[in-house]
């Protein structure tokens, strides 16, 4: 079996999804009324990533923690639907290049796999006419609102290749011959996995590894 792995934030999709999860919960009819509370409780978090006293995995969790705890006692078909009804606005904008790089490697019969930390509903939504053989986000613990304690863990740094591994631990992948994609420092570990490791429009800390490796680029 050869995979193909791709990441979603910058690389399917040109832009990073948060700032529109942002947007989308306060242009929403039913739910916009939380966003100032929302606001209120990631400023003092965020500051304190920015200045690095806090750090990015845990800012993460409590942004994705918090954003969920907005949406207050929702249901999980209504927070379902608030998802897909984004992804619908985010489905046109996938990046051309790499959805025809996608769909080569599916002719070729690779395993097609998309890992992000990106909620799995959303991503679902987005990628609705795109054929994947496995889509792994960050799950949501619907039980948030009766407990408190419900963990969120989010599908980002070496927590993706984790994932990847538990996926095929009991099966002959052919890692040398399989391809990942990425466009940021924190994909280095699934890039790293296969043979064929494609940074995509990276940051600066990939570019410089893609170059020293003399990795494919697609810009």
């Amino acid at each position: 079996m050869k995979l193909a792995i791709f990441d979603f934030d910058g690389t399917l999709f040109p832009d990073e999804t948060f700032p529109l999860l942002m947007n989308h919960l306060k242009t929403h009819p039913s739910y916009q009324q939380n966003y100032r509370q929302f606001i209120a409780g990631l400023i003092p978090v965020y500051a304190a990533y920015k200045c690095k006293l806090c750090p990015e995995k845990k800012m993460k969790e409590y942004s994705m923690r918090l954003y969920l705890a907005s949406l207050k006692s929702t249901s999980k078909e209504e927070m379902n639907q608030f998802f897909y009804e984004l992804g619908d606005t985010m489905s046109s904008r996938l990046s051309d290049t790499v959805v025809q790089r996608l769909e080569q490697h599916r002719k070729e019969g690779y395993y097609l796999m998309l890992v992000s930390g990106a909620f799995e509903p959303l991503l679902h939504s987005v990628t609705k006419n795109i054929h994947f053989d496995k889509i792994i986000g960050t799950s949501i613990p619907y039980n948030l609102q009766q407990d408190k304690r419900a963990r969120i863990d989010p599908i980002q740094g070496y927590r993706k290749k984790e994932v990847v591994r538990e996926q095929f631990s009991n099966m002959d992948v052919d890692w040398n011959n399989s391809y990942a994609y990425g466009d940021s420092y924190s994909d280095l570990d699934v890039l790293e996995l296969v043979g064929n490791p494609v940074a995509v429009k990276p940051d600066s800390r990939l570019s410089e590894v893609a170059n020293d490796r003399k990795w494919e680029m697609m810009v």
